[in-house]
């Protein structure tokens, strides 16, 4: 066989990765179809099933050297992957800070996949590229930084938490001999992905000072104050601030403004995790609990929380966009073209994070942004607020324990049963729920106190879910002291 006969028998067995119309149109429409029948049935659809078993049904479709009918593997797809476990698609999920999958944010990522534009570097995808600054200059205007900040969409909070740690790392110039003396600040209620961030920066032997918080869970500025004078008393190298405008566990947003002049007075760089929290500056009834925030040297927010995209969708903004570029940008003798277009005003993406290979992102979030304007989404975090603390007036006339009054839309509550373990109850009663499956809830341990959750960001949870969940928590509450 001659080479040029091999390589046309490659080409036409390869040529099936290129089909046309005809073969396109079916298994779009038969894709199109299920997503379409899924939204149509999502109301009816359990929001936990306790059952995974199913998941297995994906062992035995084995991939091979032969493809599989498009209807069987979305038969496949619906009983393993799509009704097992969690629903985070429902607006009856009401646990952990969802990820939330507006409509055409999907077709936003449909677009960038059948484009396959690259978003890493601006020589490749200048178009690309300034979608992502232009929600990134959105963004930094919502919090306040100014005009020449910068920043990067990211796969979350937790890769978008590292590169503003890496950042402040190189920023304070600290180097691997003063690891053990760096002492970073932070509260008990910091989400754990910063103590992994510190970790993958290799800043796992700095000391993590734990700030004393007050009745709500929020960080006490004058700890922090009289924490740092302490430790520079003691020979050490305090450098960076942590706080959250918005925890995870209660919702807490830490005094923002109160801390944020300890850390400049004091020489630190401050960040601020508002990954929950930071898009709740839209709603005028939230924006001056989250005052403050123009004060960080760096913040990070999620789109796929506050803004209901799809997971995947981080982002954090760098108010001294050099400190980001020095942190971050590396050369290539293959990528010598790149370079010669570029400049620190125009940086791309490959420079302001770890990643080159990078999805186009942006797209996710500028088309829905685009085609809906900010309103609907004003309007849907204000809603939530509202019904987070219906919830709290509510659940509370059921004879149920509340803690904090919520500040944002998480809030934590908890049944003393009279003559058992509080603990054992709630745990037992988290079960009953999941058991159920109408609603999912979660719970998390306050001060050695078992509590469960609501945490309503869902863009489909409504009036109506909230009332569900308060039936469901009557009744499993009269079936367990029954």
């Amino acid at each position: 066989m001659t080479m040029i006969k091999r390589i046309r028998e490659l080409e036409a067995m390869s040529r099936r990765l290129e089909p046309g119309r005809e073969a396109r149109g079916p298994v779009r429409d038969a894709v199109m179809g299920y997503a379409e029948r899924f939204l149509d049935r999502l109301p009816e659809l359990k929001a936990y099933e306790a059952d995974k078993e199913a998941a297995k049904e994906l062992r035995k479709s084995p991939i091979g050297e032969q493809g599989t009918v498009v209807s069987e593997l979305l038969a496949l797809f619906d009983e393993a992957v799509v009704v097992p476990g969690v629903n985070p698609a429902a607006g009856r999920f009401l646990a952990y800070i969802p990820g939330g999958g507006i409509y055409f944010a999907s077709l936003g990522d449909y677009l960038a996949a059948v484009t396959n534009r690259y978003a890493g570097v601006r020589f490749a995808g200048p178009g690309a590229v300034e979608m992502e600054d232009i929600c990134l200059d959105w963004m930094a205007e919502l919090v306040g930084y100014p005009e020449g900040s910068g920043g990067n969409l990211a796969s979350g909070g937790s890769i978008a938490n590292l590169v503003g740690i890496v950042t402040a790392r190189d920023a304070h110039g600290l180097e691997a001999r003063d690891f053990e003396r760096a002492v970073v600040y932070l509260s008990e209620q910091a989400h754990h992905c910063i103590h992994k961030a510190l970790g993958v920066a290799g800043l796992g032997e700095c000391f993590q000072h734990y700030i004393g918080m007050d009745e709500r869970y929020r960080m006490i500025p004058v700890e922090l104050e009289r924490a740092i004078a302490e430790d520079r008393a003691k020979g050490l190298i305090p450098w960076l601030v942590i706080a959250s405008a918005g925890t995870t566990d209660v919702g807490a947003i830490d005094p923002l403004a109160e801390i944020g002049r300890v850390a400049k007075a004091e020489g630190l760089w401050y960040h601020i995790d508002a990954a929950y929290g930071g898009f709740f500056a839209l709603v005028d009834e939230s924006r001056p609990k989250l005052a403050g925030m123009e004060l960080s040297d760096s913040i990070v927010l999620d789109p796929h929380k506050g803004l209901f995209l799809p997971y995947g969708t981080g982002a954090v903004l760098v108010k001294d966009v050099r400190a980001l570029h020095r942190s971050h940008y590396y050369q290539a003798a293959y990528m010598q073209d790149i370079v010669a277009e570029e400049s620190l005003a125009a940086s791309s993406p490959a420079d302001l994070s770890p990643e080159l290979t990078k999805h186009f992102r942006g797209l996710r979030l500028w088309l829905p942004l685009k085609l809906h304007g900010v309103e609907p989404f004003r309007a849907c975090l204000e809603e939530k607020l509202l019904l987070t603390r219906y919830f709290y007036e509510e659940v509370q006339e059921l004879g149920f324990e509340v803690g904090p009054e919520p500040e944002l839309s998480v809030a934590t509550y908890r049944w003393v049963p009279e003559g058992r373990d509080a603990n054992e109850f709630n745990r037992a009663l988290v079960e009953e729920i999941h058991r159920d499956g109408r609603v999912f809830v979660s719970s998390t341990m306050l001060d050695g106190k078992f509590v469960l959750r609501l945490a309503a960001l869902t863009f489909r949870t409504h009036l109506d879910t909230i009332d569900l969940l308060l039936e469901i928590l009557k009744e499993k509450v009269d079936r367990l002291n029954g």
